[in-house]
């Protein structure tokens, strides 16, 4: 039994639980488009097979000046009677891997085409996070720079104080040991007798 463009549009699939599958709506698109060229190829097959009967009954050469007259660059090449005709399911079979092989040429560039975008938003990602990656660690180091010349400033404050406090303590510490050294002078120059002993 011959297949027909209404075989393929009537078929109806088994849908696969627990496994994989195909998208039914994609396998339906795909067997849309199939249907399409298959109808347009038994059209033309038509149409070839009533040219080659109008031209082997001989009425061919009257209405032929027409359609070379659309199209004068291709004439029709003549067949010889030895060599048969394609039938009809080569030549949608032709269609069919025609339009198979586009389909696949087609989904293959939209593949690369994706694959490219993704590549080039994963590039432009990784440009934005380390750029700021590079902006937190710029701002990083010039918070540890302040906060360092900030220790630096207070490490020199208590440096001073600590100097001018030493000074200050020996100073004070010096002046106590003259006035005990001249309490003490005062006190050996005095007689025993003024003390009251």
């Amino acid at each position: 039994m011959a297949l027909t463009p209404d075989d393929v549009v009537t078929k109806q699939f088994q849908h696969v639980r627990f496994k994989d599958g195909f998208d039914p709506d994609e396998v339906d698109d795909f067997l849309d488009e199939i249907v399409i060229e298959w109808r347009k190829a038994l059209e033309e097959n038509a149409e070839l097979k009533a040219k080659l009967a109008a031209y082997e009954s001989g009425a061919a050469p009257a209405a032929a000046p027409a359609p070379a007259a659309e199209a004068p660059a291709a004439p029709a090449p003549v067949e010889t009677p030895a060599e048969p005709a394609p039938s009809g399911s080569a030549t949608a079979t032709a269609g069919i891997i025609e339009l198979a092989q586009r389909l696949h040429d087609e989904h293959v560039a939209e593949g690369e085409a994706k694959r490219a975008q993704l590549i080039a938003e994963a590039e432009g990602e990784v440009n934005r996070i380390r750029s700021e990656a590079e902006a937190k660690q710029r701002e990083e180091s010039a918070r540890l720079e302040r906060e360092r010349n900030t220790l630096e400033a207070r490490i020199t404050e208590l440096r001073n104080f600590e100097r001018d406090y030493r000074s200050q303590l020996r100073g004070y510490i010096e002046g106590q040991l003259r006035d005990l050294d001249e309490k003490s002078a005062s006190t050996d120059s005095t007689p025993v007798s003024a003390i009251g002993l």
